[in-house]
């Protein structure tokens, strides 16, 4: 084969620090729009990004030619310094260190999409922490050592 072709889709959450409400409506969009930068910047393409005041979704199709943990101190690291340079938090904002990561089939996309794309109106309905907790038990999680792990042809959670 000639060319090299990979297809990785990779969902990404993480939060401020403390898993603070910090992330303000008025300025939501335009980190939005300067982390698909960032991803973009890196060669991936983001494929969809929402959250809420206290975490982060983000779906992107992944480039292998750099690796998660890089990526991910990229997109947190700059956009931490982002949000601190134009003053958007009254203290120092700062993520938390860690993340969650999971791959997806090509198949299941636009339902992640649509998940992401939903993020306000799902957590109508549901608190954030009971969100996740059911996000990760219908997915198969264990947790082992503080690190949860996904069970045999289920996917693969990155380490969060």
């Amino acid at each position: 084969m000639a060319n090299t072709y990979i297809q990785i889709h990779l969902q990404f959450v993480f939060a401020p620090k403390f898993r603070a409400s910090l992330i303000h409506p008025s300025w939501e969009n335009d980190l939005s729009k300067y982390i698909t930068g960032v991803v973009q910047n890196n060669k991936h393409k983001m494929l969809s990004i929402n959250g809420m005041p206290d975490h982060l979704h983000m779906l992107i199709g992944f480039h292998t030619t750099q690796s998660i943990a890089d990526l991910m101190q990229d997109v947190k690291g700059a956009s931490s310094k982002w949000i601190n340079d134009n003053k958007l938090t009254k203290s120092r904002f700062e993520w938390q260190s860690g993340y969650g990561g999971f791959s997806y089939s090509k198949s299941q996309v636009q339902t992640v999409i649509d998940y992401i794309k939903n993020q306000k109106e799902h957590h109508k309905k549901r608190h954030s922490w009971r969100s996740i907790n059911y996000f990760w038990k219908n997915s198969k999680l264990t947790l082992k050592n503080n690190i949860y792990s996904m069970s045999q042809n289920d996917g693969v959670l990155l380490r969060a």
